[in-house]
């Protein structure tokens, strides 16, 4: 097949077009990114229950302990009465009968440990009577991996029952997988614990699990949407997710029960998911959020809620005249003066007092998260609230609004009729924030989507992926089928860059054994991480997307027609000419690059291949890849080949 490549440069793109959508979803923060390795570190677990509109939890703040050696050997229990902070009242109280006994935590599936690597320790105790020293140690049928003792403190009588912090390291003698972490008091006593914490010393920045955050680092993101998603909602507004509990010390941030534990409740299973104990710890806060992002060099895109608990879920809303929607508005500019304020600032003082004096730089905010418009539901007047109150405050700051949950309803025309109705109202919104779930096929079909769009008004492309099937712990939906169609559609994206200024795969994450969700960009467990063939699209477009785009004069759709998808555009700084293209064939393609007068003297490229025998070929931690990337130099001259079932960057 033949391709034109012109020198006609049409639109700019702009830089870090190409982002990340990060939801706590599939424990994608706790038991994922967030590096803490203890479940229900701080005895604040719940477990929820429940159905649209009627959703319940009950404390189980013993979620994930247990005695160790044995139940005769150890009495244990959550209290309330003696907390460390308020937030978090609950805590665990110890009695053993003989020396090296103590409690057991379960960690997801267990600890994982890497022979000579560090281990960081935190914990708080109250002595009540115990004078002894604290024994930690990582063991699997009485074989012991990893050890360390953490010396008691004597104090005087007036001071002794208050809650004292320990801090230890130890390291991994040999690796394990699968093993419990044990808290063991070295003598006969009672002791009080909370807040106990386990940490790789190799953690990204300290917080950051750094397999996880090295993939995150090859995809260059533009910029990372967070914390979500449906989370900002809430099934109830009580459980959404606010940020300011995570502005604190780690063990002051409330517990908050995660929206996706009650995912797919129903009757068949008494409205109890097999995940009712996903909570959320806050460790990832929103401090933690803006610092991934400056360490990625991406900028923020945090979304707020308006009022509205999700929409899917609850009809639990805040009235748009009452002090608890002022409150809503309140928390935007606070958070933009969290972001962006001086230390002499309430909020810049608090990121000051966390670690960071220099501002963080926000100019984007997400104003609700797939809302619509309904008679009761009042999406349009609590955007239009925010806007003016932010906008008075910050002006510099670039709104993304709501295009509900999908492109194909009523919701989606309603949203665009308001924001193009308000258009010429300078600063209004800066994009709308698009969202489709769709079969592979659909992107296909639908490469052309953005061709005819009015161009004021721009799209955030904020939440898709390909599904060829769906649902919990299918890893095996992240096929090459789908990667494929979502490669073809970007291409139609690319090309309209001058609409299409930000866009980003969902979801991110996903732990093997914890999903709600399938497919997603990156799987996991304790011990490895993979990326799927959607994460080396994801990398492939946003390391090479140019600064401007190059004309494809229609030919594209006559390509299309033949199973061929590509885009074409240009990159400055390199003097390099940038080919996507896509053989969604069963049958190898050739194709015969022809340059304009222009890049005549351009005789060589290099080009990044992913392609597989089979569409629904898949990694999987055991094959992590199965489908990856290759590179590969040639001469122009020599026409380039592209197999069947292969998406291709080339270079020139």
């Amino acid at each position: 097949m033949k391709l034109l490549i012109g020198n006609k440069r049409k639109h700019p793109i702009q830089d870090g077009m190409i982002g990340l959508f990060f939801e706590d979803i599939n424990y994608a923060a706790d038991g994922g990114l967030y590096a803490e390795m203890i479940e229900n570190r701080s005895f604040e677990f719940v477990e929820a229950f429940g159905d649209k509109s009627d959703y319940y939890v009950k404390e189980d703040g013993g979620y994930g302990w247990s005695a160790y050696p044995s139940e005769e050997a150890v009495s244990h229990g959550v209290y309330m009465g003696s907390p460390l902070c308020e937030e978090n009242p609950h805590y665990m109280r110890v009695t053993v009968q003989q020396a090296m006994a103590g409690i057991a935590n379960k960690a997801y599936d267990g600890i994982y440990l890497q022979e000579g690597e560090e281990y960081l320790l935190t914990f708080w105790v109250r002595p009540v009577k115990y004078t002894g020293d604290f024994v930690v140690r990582i063991a699997k049928e009485n074989h012991v991996f990893a050890e360390c003792r953490v010396k008691g403190e004597s104090f005087e009588e007036e001071t002794y029952n208050y809650y004292r912090k320990y801090t230890a390291r130890m390291t991994a003698q040999e690796s394990c997988r699968g093993a419990q972490f044990l808290m063991l008091l070295a003598e006969p006593g009672t002791a009080e614990f909370d807040y106990i914490s386990m940490f790789p010393a190799n953690a990204a920045a300290g917080i950051f699990r750094a397999d996880l955050f090295a993939l995150l680092e090859k995809l260059h993101p533009g910029f990372i949407r967070f914390p979500g998603g449906c989370i900002v909602e809430g099934n109830t507004l009580q459980n959404r997710y606010r940020y300011k509990d995570s502005l604190k010390e780690p063990w002051k941030r409330k517990n908050n029960w995660n929206r996706w534990a009650v995912h797919d409740n129903c009757a068949e299973n008494a409205f109890h998911s097999r995940y009712a104990h996903y909570n959320q710890t806050m460790g990832l806060g929103f401090y933690e959020y803006f610092l991934l992002c400056e360490l990625l060099g991406a900028k923020a895109l945090p979304v707020l809620n308006v009022g509205f608990a999700c929409q899917y879920q609850s009809t639990e809303q805040v009235s748009i005249d009452s002090d608890r929607f002022q409150e809503l508005i309140q928390d935007a500019l606070d958070l933009i003066e969290f972001a962006n304020g001086g230390v002499d600032t309430r909020w810049g003082a608090v990121r000051a007092g966390l670690g960071h004096e220099k501002p963080f730089g926000l100019s984007m905010l997400g104003i609700g998260n797939e809302q619509w418009q309904t008679q009761r539901a009042d999406f349009f007047e609590r955007y239009a609230a925010f806007e003016k109150a932010i906008h008075a405050a910050a002006p510099q700051i670039q709104l993304i609004g709501s295009a509900g949950p999908d492109i194909t309803s009523e919701k989606y025309e309603m949203a665009w009729k308001f924001y193009r109705e308000n258009e010429d109202k300078e600063n209004f919104v800066y994009a709308v924030d698009e969202h489709y779930y769709v079969k592979p096929q659909w992107l296909y079909d639908h490469v052309d989507f953005y061709d005819n769009y009015p161009r004021k008004t721009k799209v955030f492309s904020g939440e898709y992926a390909a599904h060829p099937f769906n649902g919990f712990n299918r890893p095996d939906a992240n096929t090459l089928e789908g990667a494929l169609a979502e490669a073809a559609f970007l291409t139609g994206v690319e090309r309209n860059a001058d609409v299409v200024v930000l866009a980003s795969y969902a979801p991110l994450f996903a732990r093997l054994g914890y999903t709600q969700w399938s497919p997603d960009m990156i799987w996991f467990d304790a011990e490895r991480a993979y990326g799927t063939p959607s994460y080396h699209v994801q990398c492939m477009y946003s390391n090479n997307m140019g600064d401007t785009t190059l004309d494809t004069d229609g030919k594209e759709k006559e390509a299309a027609k033949q199973g061929i998808y590509y885009s074409l555009s240009f990159d400055t700084a390199a003097d390099q000419i940038i080919v996507k293209a896509v053989n969604a064939g069963k049958e190898p393609a050739e194709l015969d690059l022809e340059l304009a007068e222009e890049w005549q003297s351009k005789k060589d490229y290099t080009m990044q291949l992913l392609t597989g025998d089979e569409p629904q070929a898949h990694n999987a931690v055991e094959a992590p890849d199965r489908i990856s990337v290759t590179n590969s130099s040639g001469r122009l001259a020599d026409k380039i080949k592209l197999p069947a079932n292969a998406f291709a960057v080339i270079r020139i």
